[in-house]
């Protein structure tokens, strides 16, 4: 039965997605191991890269109940929770009217979740860790699959790190490079169709997946994740004792999702998803990419396959050309963007350079020449 299900949401969401959505594969992939693994994903990156639409399209493509919801410092907890039922307040019972809100929904996508005021966040820790929203005497327990946020910046205050902290996975969402930039209007000009809505699964289906998680025997990774574990705290990233153990259900997530009930060490691709902060993803690549290179699999996840090694030479070489453009000066505004674009795609394969010097000093070359261009 899982394995149908697993396969139905693949052959149904999934792939379907990635046929709809240009260069956004990883995303896709990353929601799916979210819902299964019954964990909440954050996507980093700046406005227009499709975080919301590939979040509301999977959603649609699944039959459950949805939330949406922009945030910002002014957002009140009625807007996202719903109001109090005046009715019955008048009784003198204080009650929640939750049709349409978040204690209803199954997905809920949350935009620029840290501008959330304390009152909403404090409600949005419980929500995230407990599955539960308590208005007084009053405590709904909630029917949530997971939760989605997205933002174009990090948290650097201790409450919002608190709530940073409860999403498992994080992933950053750039740019698609100039290459691509043809094949993208064409798939977005198609996605501005109308289309009818078609249910390749449902919430009851994702359910049943996930608590197969439980099923899935760990142990012919264990040793290698230990291990794993304590080389990604080795490169400052906080990943505590309690993740840690949460990490473990994104493994069996991995293997469902390839129709295995073991997980292998190729399903270790999940630990690129746990950084901290921007300058730890490149290295956490790195790392993660040297695990996989040893643990190739006929039935590994599709993000399990180790990128190519990048030329650190002609990556070096590359930086120079662009450089010697910034500091010639006299770029227009199109050829500002048009730096800034090569250099994100530049810092992206920073991360695939295998010497750790050489991958740090090209990296700061890359930020250097960013900051430069304002």
């Amino acid at each position: 039965m899982s394995i149908e299900i697993a396969q139905r949401l693949r052959a149904g969401v999934v792939d379907t997605l990635k046929q709809r959505f240009v260069g956004r594969d990883e995303v896709i992939e990353l929601i799916a191991l979210a819902v299964v693994a019954g964990e909440h994903l954050f996507l980093y990156g700046p406005p227009g890269t499709a975080k919301s639409a590939l979040i509301r399209h999977f959603a649609q493509a699944v039959d459950g109940a949805y939330f949406e919801y922009m945030l910002t410092r002014f957002s009140e907890p009625n807007e996202i929770f719903g109001p109090v039922d005046i009715a019955r307040l008048r009784e003198g019972v204080v009650a929640t009217i939750t049709e349409g809100m978040l204690p209803r929904a199954e997905f809920v996508f949350l935009d620029e979740i840290f501008n959330a005021n304390s009152a909403i966040l404090n409600n949005l820790l419980t929500v995230l860790n407990e599955r539960t929203y308590r208005r007084g005497a009053e405590l709904h327990r909630l029917p949530l699959l997971s939760l989605f946020s997205a933002s174009n910046s990090l948290p650097e205050d201790d409450a919002l790190r608190a709530l940073f902290d409860r999403f498992l996975l994080r992933c950053h969402v750039s740019n698609l490079p100039r290459d691509n930039m043809n094949q993208l209007l064409r798939a977005g000009w198609e996605l501005e169709r109308p289309v009818g809505v078609q249910h390749a699964v449902s919430s009851a289906d994702l359910r049943k997946l996930a608590a197969m998680l439980w099923e899935v025997d760990l142990s012919r990774v264990s040793e290698a994740y230990t291990d794993a574990v304590f080389k990604v705290r080795d490169l400052g990233i906080d990943l505590s004792d309690r993740r840690a153990v949460k990490v473990q259900k994104l493994l069996a997530a991995s293997a469902l999702l390839c129709g295995r009930t073991r997980a292998e060490a190729s399903d270790l691709w999940v630990l690129r998803y746990v950084w901290d902060r921007e300058e730890q993803i490149g290295p956490l690549r790195a790392l993660v990419n040297g695990l996989l290179e040893q643990a190739e699999s006929a039935q590994g996840h599709p993000l399990s396959r180790p990128a190519e090694r990048v030329d650190a030479e002609q990556l070096s070489r590359e930086l120079d050309a662009v450089a010697a453009e910034v500091g010639n000066g006299g770029l227009t505004l199109s050829g500002v963007a048009r730096a800034r674009e090569r250099l994100a795609g530049l810092s992206d394969q920073c991360a695939w350079v295998e010497d750790g010097n050489a991958r740090e000093h090209l990296a700061g070359r890359a930020r250097e020449l960013l900051a430069k261009l304002g």
